[in-house]
């Protein structure tokens, strides 16, 4: 569906935007990939590895409505990966959090409909739900706006849909990295917030597969969440060095014990398919498809129990030290 269309990231020079840009290239024959961000340094490195002719490369800030909608112009499909990630930084500013994550939304959504664009997916996080940090508190302002942008759009033809997954394994500022420069440079403990901290645990690859693949499953509105596993953090810091004694720190401003993707307050709402959940919108869409059981694909759905939350403690699935000890090597040679 990707061939001889052009498709725009917002925040494309992270972590993310690199693994999409990739996939994509492998994939399919684009008319023209473009990375809207604000770090000119950022893409003059990406322009290096990534230098096909369809690539196109866009100064701008979510922030900017302006840029943002010429930025659009003749798209066809948006992926938005743009925001402001780090918690603790988001809790000590918070107004520059909400200026991009809640105000670059809007803009997004905007200039998507001003320009026709058919699909959009924002990408959103396990922190979102039932957020205690800003950094949630906004991505759940942002889930919103991406959800009624659905009802928006009236005639429009553009749709919306949020994708939520949880801690990306090995992306840029994430714990993976931290404990590898830690234990190559001599350090004699690892620090762990507390003892009992679980996290959800995706690759970038899966989360990119999950992302190409609901673009072919939305109808609009739609919150996906992929099945994945969790991770004991010390299991974590175990499977990197097993030698090296842990140092309790304790949780960090507006962190949770444990992540939560599907809130039990929103299960009424919630439709488990094979390999991932989606929440359906809790308002109704006059000019929309509302029925959410059977997906673009013809792929079918069936509603879980009432009170069914999906957190990182109570998850089926465990990485074990020998999975994570792969995983973590994967990740940290690519």
């Amino acid at each position: 569906m990707f061939n001889d269309k052009t498709i725009l990231i917002t925040g494309g020079t992270g972590s993310f935007g690199k693994k999409f840009i990739a996939s994509i290239l492998a994939q399919y024959q684009p008319k023209k990939l473009i990375v809207y961000s604000r770090d000119e340094l950022k893409q003059f490195e990406m322009q290096q590895v990534f230098n096909q002719a369809c690539m196109r490369y866009f100064i701008g800030d979510v922030r900017d409505a302006q840029r943002l909608d010429m930025a659009m112009r003749g798209v066809d499909y948006v992926v938005h990966a743009a925001a402001l990630k780090q918690v603790p930084a988001a809790e000590y500013n918070p107004m520059e959090c909400i200026k991009t994550n809640v105000g670059g939304a809007e803009n997004v959504i905007q200039a998507a409909l001003n320009n026709g664009v058919q699909k959009v997916i924002a990408l959103s996080t396990d922190k979102a739900a039932n957020p205690v940090n800003l950094y949630g508190a906004t991505k759940l302002c942002s889930d919103k706006l991406f959800v009624a942008a659905n009802n928006m759009a009236g005639n429009n033809p553009t749709i919306f849909s949020v994708v939520r997954y949880g801690n990306v394994v090995g992306s840029r500022g994430s714990v993976v990295p931290f404990f590898d420069k830690l234990i190559k440079s001599g350090a004699k403990s690892l620090p762990i917030t507390h003892a009992e901290m679980t996290r959800f645990w995706i690759t970038l690859q899966q989360g990119v597969d999950f992302v190409l693949n609901n673009f072919k499953r939305m109808k609009g509105g739609e919150l996906f969440v992929p099945k994945i596993p969790s991770v004991r953090i010390v299991d974590l810091a175990k499977s990197m060095a097993p030698d090296l004694p842990h140092d309790i720190v304790g949780i960090r401003p507006g962190e949770k014990l444990h992540e939560i993707m599907c809130p039990a307050d929103d299960s009424y709402h919630t439709i488990e398919f094979k390999d991932y959940y989606v929440i359906t919108p809790s308002i109704t869409f006059s000019s929309r498809n509302n029925d959410f059981a059977v997906n673009a694909l013809g792929e079918h759905g069936v509603p879980v129990a009432q009170g069914f939350e999906y957190n990182s403690l109570n998850n089926q699935h465990f990485l074990t030290i020998t999975e994570l000890q792969a995983m973590n090597q994967q990740v940290l040679t690519e």
